[in-house]
């Protein structure tokens, strides 16, 4: 029994006495074996599956680096041109610098680029290798299509008909690829030299978080640059950096451990700073391409010169092909810049519990009311008292912060969610750099009020123009967050939808297809709601944001709709005036030959005429009132008339349009002698 139990338990069954056991076949063992790898493989993909793993934030974002605007080749060369101005611009603006920056895209191309990192150049050996091998039949074929479209052009150009140019020749393959040198330099606050490494080599680091307004906000648009190098190119980048005061420049060539989420130093060292230059000086070469985002990357030049007319941009473009090379200048608008934007405390409908207990770690105050004073914005001592006494009989005034308990937490967080706070100002001007870089026939802009959306500030300013340069027809938008152009998404962002669909443009006599109109719209906050870490469009579904927007483009809209209606009356009158100047020659004629004709008629026959008639005969025969008297009355009477009725419009309207003169308060004591220089609107008179 135990025999044929051992038996059974071994897989093999009972075995008769007196018979010999067959040895397994080979078809058996390979079974077994089998069985025995899937089971070990298994077993091992099990292990792996519950193994815990992790990624640091380098190697994270290198992966998914679509999400940082880093989708393809082209859009990598624009982001990371627009992640180095943005910085330039935060930085010379944070020590009240008038932004001067420069921006170098230089192309290398791929022999050059094999020549910097050393290796050498090798020809085909076998072409059907290749992604863009081209067969003998396809080649033929090629060149008969080519042939056959000569051909018809010719026979065209001989009708003459329009002939056509040949479509470009387009290669199966991907097509080589293409690298640039990007340099970006400004004049700003510089980089203290020992956080350089650390400033440009470890993702999620910065000095730009907290509640204010910057165009940065994660950590990433530089660090995503130095990333997109690594994996593309694998060349470090060099930073040049001073700082105010310094008789030193820093000079660092670095590149990212991405496994690590460290920088990797190759070079740091002092030169000495002759110039007495201060700012940062950043050069990265990748792999991109000019040719898909050329236009997108000029675009987003000309709508930073619009939005900050108070920095000047100087723009190049360098290749071996002398005909692509480019410069362009941005120049400066005006000198006077928007204040420094300041660190701002929370608003007390914007944080969640987890903030509130980090404010209470980390806060110097004692007890309740002055925690409430101090760390929240536009709360008061009385309004905090108020609070307070909201709170409920546990909480006290004098109460210690530390010692509020998770409950006594979650009675203020839904406090602060439904009690009303004032909201906070700001403000910034958009109409001169509409004026300098489109120069338009005309233009309004209108900034909102402060507004809040989940306890953050924001402001919304709109401009509409008409008319202008390189403005198509119909409806040319322009968004802006915290001056930062915004070019990609356009369809599903905010200001896109409520210029489309929520603005009636005819009400306000624009016509949305023919007239050439620019919208700009810049929403200025302490926090951007961006759909995603690469800042392309602001979303849909924030009711306060999507309403302000409507509220400016209606108020810049009725600004417009003024002007216009007022321009579309000068039109008219002009029209009248010049409908009844066309008319006064035959008119002054025709009085003139009548009036001839009564005083040729011989006495008797001559009605009896008042005295006044008798002596404009009189002077009709004697010459003394021709037809070209009869003229001059009749455009005098044209001109009196055409005054009238402006005067009486501009009295409806209420607007005093009546011409008026200037009036001059001499000195009393001394005589001065001036010059006047006079045009059609107003008289300036220098005084020497």
């Amino acid at each position: 029994m135990d025999a044929a139990g051992d038996g059974a338990a071994g897989g093999g069954g009972a075995t008769p006495l007196g018979t010999k056991k067959k040895p397994p076949s080979a078809a058996s063992k390979a079974g077994a074996a089998g069985k025995g790898k899937a089971g070990s493989k298994a077993s091992s993909t099990a292990k792996e599956s519950s193994l815990l793993k992790q990624k640091s934030p380098a190697e994270f974002f290198a992966e998914n680096k679509n999400i940082a605007g880093f989708d393809n080749p082209g859009k990598s060369l624009y982001t990371t041109m627009r992640e180095l101005v943005e910085n330039a611009l935060d930085s010379a603006e944070s020590i009240s610098e008038l932004p001067d920056i420069e921006i170098t895209i230089e192309e290398i191309t791929r022999s050059k680029f094999n020549t910097m990192i050393g290796l050498v150049d090798r020809e085909r050996v076998d072409e059907a290798l290749y992604d863009d091998f081209e067969s003998d039949k396809a080649r033929e074929k090629r060149l008969a299509k080519e042939a056959r479209f000569q051909e018809v052009q010719a026979k065209n150009a001989a009708l003459g008909k329009k002939v056509k140019e040949a479509p470009a020749v387009r290669g199966k393959g991907r097509g080589e690829a293409a690298f640039f040198k990007v340099t970006c330099k400004d004049n700003g606050r510089g980089m203290p030299h020992d956080d350089i490494p650390n400033m440009l080599g470890r993702v999620l680091s910065g000095t730009k978080y907290g509640l204010r307004q910057t165009r940065g906000k994660f950590g990433l648009g530089a660090k995503m640059a130095l990333i997109w190098s690594k994996m593309s190119t694998g060349l470090p980048i060099e930073i040049k950096s001073s700082m105010k005061g310094q008789n030193y420049i820093s000079f660092c060539r670095l590149d990212i451990d991405i496994h690590k989420n460290v920088p990797h130093v190759h070079l740091h060292e002092k030169t000495e700073n002759k110039s007495h230059w201060h700012g940062a000086e950043i050069q990265v070469i990748i792999e991109g391409n000019w040719t898909t985002h050329r236009s997108k990357i000029l675009h987003y030049m000309r709508q930073m010169a619009v939005i900050t007319p108070y920095a000047q941009f100087l723009f190049k473009f360098l290749s071996d092909a002398a005909d692509k090379n480019l410069t362009i200048r941005f120049a400066r608008r005006t000198d006077v810049m928007p204040p420094v934007p300041l660190q701002t405390k929370h608003h007390p409908s914007a944080v969640d519990l987890l903030l509130i207990k980090r404010l209470i770690a980390e806060t110097t105050k004692q007890n309740l009311l002055q925690f409430l004073q101090h760390e929240f914005v536009n709360i008061s001592k009385s309004h905090a008292e108020r609070l307070i006494g909201e709170m409920g009989p546990d909480f006290s005034p004098k109460m210690t912060v530390k010692s509020l308990t998770s409950q006594q937490l979650v009675r203020i967080h839904q406090l602060f969610r439904q009690a009303k706070f004032d909201d906070p100002s700001g403000e910034y001007n958009l109409r001169l750099g509409i004026i300098k870089e489109l120069h338009p026939d005309m233009v309004a802009t209108h900034a909102s009020s402060p507004q809040v959306f989940e306890g953050h500030p924001f402001i919304v300013e709109a401009g509409i123009s008409i008319g202008g340069k390189d403005v198509k027809q119909g409806l040319n938008i322009f968004r802006f967050a915290n001056r930062i152009p915004l070019l990609f998404e356009q369809g599903a962002d905010v200001i896109t939808r409520t210029a489309l669909k929520r603005i009636n443009w005819n009400s306000y006599k624009i016509n949305q297809q023919q007239d050439k109109i620019g919208v700009f719209v810049s929403i200025v906050s302490t926090k951007i709601p961006f759909k995603g870490t690469g800042k392309e469009y602001i979303g849909d579904d924030i009711t306060e944001i999507s309403t302000a927007v409507k509220s400016a483009l209606k108020q810049c809209c009725l600004q417009l709709k003024s002007k216009i209606v007022k321009k579309l009356q000068a039109r008219e009158r002009q029209d009248r005036k010049r409908n009844l100047n066309r008319y006064i020659p035959d008119v002054a004629r025709a009085i003139m030959e009548t009036l001839v004709e009564i005083a040729d008629e011989s006495p008797p026959k001559r009605p009896r005429y008042d005295k006044e008639d008798e002596e404009l005969l009189e002077k009709v025969n004697s010459q003394e009132v021709t037809e070209v008297t009869f003229r001059d009355c009749l455009a005098q009477h044209v001109e009196q008339v055409d005054y009238e009725m402006a005067l009486d419009y501009a009295m409806q309207s209420g607007v005093s349009e009546e011409p008026r003169e200037a009036i001059y308060l001499n000195s009393l004591e001394g005589t001065y002698k001036f010059i006047d220089f006079q045009s059609p609107v107003f008289v300036f008179r220098f005084i020497p």
